[in-house]
């Protein structure tokens, strides 16, 4: 009789109760706090080259369609705008500053498993760096290739040919159109050329913009 009383007291005895209940709380705390937490990181995706927009797009879509909007945050072909004088015009083309490459942003050990086989079986793509288990790159890495979209993106515009000390370029435009000139200085900044044109057997130095001249093929 009084083991039965002891039970029942035990059994309404709240402190006793919650003990087993906190201790597994406090556990479950524990082993939250002790998780690595999954980091941001950046992946190379090698790609046939001239293929990368239409492979960034089909990733994109896989993304959209498959869910991974929680862990792949950003897909990059890494470009400059580049352009080229062609009958006193200004053509602007779009270059890859990593031809044969994509950049992918996810947390790290997300990208693997079906995620990295449903990516690698898209047409065109080769592997990922580390293949069926893509490998990070390291920060180090990432930001310089990163760097190199930012410089470019600040710089605005390049020429995808520049203009050379000592080229021999046609005028096009103004009172010495038709004239050929060796350039003497070449100003990127100010898009200017200091040419060198010879009349009469003289050389005669003449300051033009690059819109001005165009390059003798």
């Amino acid at each position: 009789m009084q083991e039965d009383v002891k039970d029942q007291n035990e059994a309404q005895d709240p402190e006793i109760s919650a003990a087993p209940i906190e201790t597994v709380r406090s556990e479950k705390k524990e082993q939250a706090a002790s998780a690595p937490a999954e980091e941001k990181k950046w992946y190379s995706l090698r790609v046939i080259s001239g293929k990368e927009k239409k492979i960034q797009e089909r990733i994109l879509s896989e993304i959209e369609r498959s869910g991974w909007k929680s862990f792949v945050f950003s897909v990059i072909v890494p470009t400059e705008k580049v352009y080229k004088i062609r009958n006193g015009k200004k053509v602007m083309q779009e270059r890859n500053l990593l031809p044969g490459y994509i950049l992918i942003e996810a947390h790290s050990g997300r990208l693997n498993g079906d995620v990295a086989k449903e990516i690698s079986d898209i047409p065109n793509v080769i592997h990922f760096l580390g293949k069926e288990t893509p490998i990070p790159m390291t920060q180090v890495e990432a930001n310089r290739l990163l760097g190199k979209v930012d410089e470019s993106a600040e710089s605005g515009e390049a020429m995808l040919e520049p203009f050379l000390i000592g080229e021999t370029v046609k005028i096009i435009d103004g009172p010495f159109s038709e004239f050929v000139g060796d350039i003497q200085e070449v100003n990127e900044e100010k898009k200017k050329l200091k040419i060198i044109v010879k009349i009469f057997g003289r050389g005669t130095e003449v300051d033009l913009n690059f819109m001005q001249v165009e390059k003798i093929s």
